[in-house]
């Protein structure tokens, strides 16, 4: 059937129809609200990603009670520690800024799924996501300290932990880790397919995590690469990995729908800094229509194949989505 017998403009002809053959959907319930806590008291603005804020842990109790009442159903925790040294040895300890973060979240009897980022770039003073090695991330070595801060987090109370720093290795010593110690139900959502992106800037200068030297792109994926992805995402698949991740959303979306066809497992994908703080500037200069934008940007992620987006709108889309 072809015009004039079938016209396709038929079904866009009133807000009501549009909506009866929509294809992709967005919930609230399909965000995960990321927070970077650092110790004590206070409220910092991240001047490069105007609305996002670090939060002291002990003024985290009325931004939990925020979030849960806007029906978003998780948080991933990032920490800013007090103290950095050349293992990241605060990520593993009992007081911890995210041990205490989960301790407090927990207190308040909160329904919301508390994921602990499980990486040690905030952490060491070196700014690379493990130990070094004259002048080289060690690999194997890394994994026996994730080990550790995996059990610390999980001692804790979190609910589901993130590793996150692209380690050869990491998901199979961190669920070795977690059965050992009588975690086996608490699940693991892999970084799997992290690339070594220009789009992590503000994160860096949100968690304060931008290397000393060098750069992390002997871990971190090869923007031009898809197959890669896909292996890595069966590798951490193979090694226990509970959910899959695509990091960034944005300019990775053909990754972001490669892994859904060939996967089966929960997909996350992480609307970056980078991509949070292009729309806000844009908007900013009057490039952009900022709502419009944001809505389409997030759209697109979920009809990619993502079935969870970790996003800085995740609050803002909560308010959009009760309409």
């Amino acid at each position: 059937m072809i015009f004039p017998e079938y016209r396709a403009r038929r079904l866009r002809k009133t807000p009501a129809l549009r909506s009866l053959v929509q294809e992709t959907r967005l919930s609230i319930r399909d965000f995960i609200y990321p927070l970077f806590i650092f110790p004590g008291k206070g409220k910092q603005e991240i001047p490069s990603m105007p609305g996002v804020y670090r939060l002291g842990v002990e003024d985290l109790a009325g931004e939990i009670k925020e979030i849960e009442k806007l029906g978003i159903p998780a948080v991933m925790l990032f920490g800013l520690p007090k103290f950095k040294d050349a293992v990241g040895s605060e990520a593993y300890k009992e007081k911890g800024v995210i041990q205490q973060a989960v301790r407090s979240i927990k207190a308040q009897k909160s329904s919301l799924a508390v994921i602990c980022d499980l990486c040690l770039c905030e952490y060491t003073d070196h700014g690379h996501c493990g130990k070094l090695e004259n002048g080289e991330l060690d690999n194997d070595a890394t994994l026996e300290i994730l080990a550790e801060v995996v059990v610390s987090q999980a001692r804790a109370g979190a609910d589901l932990v993130a590793p996150s720093g692209m380690i050869d290795g990491q998901v199979q010593a961190i669920r070795e880790a977690l059965d050992e110690h009588g975690f086996e139900g608490i699940p693991i959502m892999a970084y799997s397919a992290k690339y070594a992106s220009a789009f992590y800037g503000p994160f860096r200068d949100a968690a304060q995590s931008a290397p000393q030297f060098g750069d992390r792109k002997s871990y971190q994926m090869n923007p031009p690469n898809v197959r890669e992805a896909l292996r890595e995402i069966q590798l951490d698949i193979d090694e226990g990995a509970d959910i899959v991740m695509v990091k960034p959303a944005l300019a990775y979306l053909d990754v972001i729908a490669r892994a859904r066809m060939e996967c089966n497992h929960p997909i996350a994908a992480y609307n970056v800094s980078g991509e949070y703080s292009m729309i806000e500037a844009a908007a900013r200069a009057g490039f952009l229509e900022r709502e419009r934008t944001i809505m389409e940007v997030l759209t697109a992620i979920k009809r990619a194949g993502a079935d969870m987006i970790i996003s800085y709108y995740a609050k803002e889309m909560a308010k959009v989505l009760e309409k």
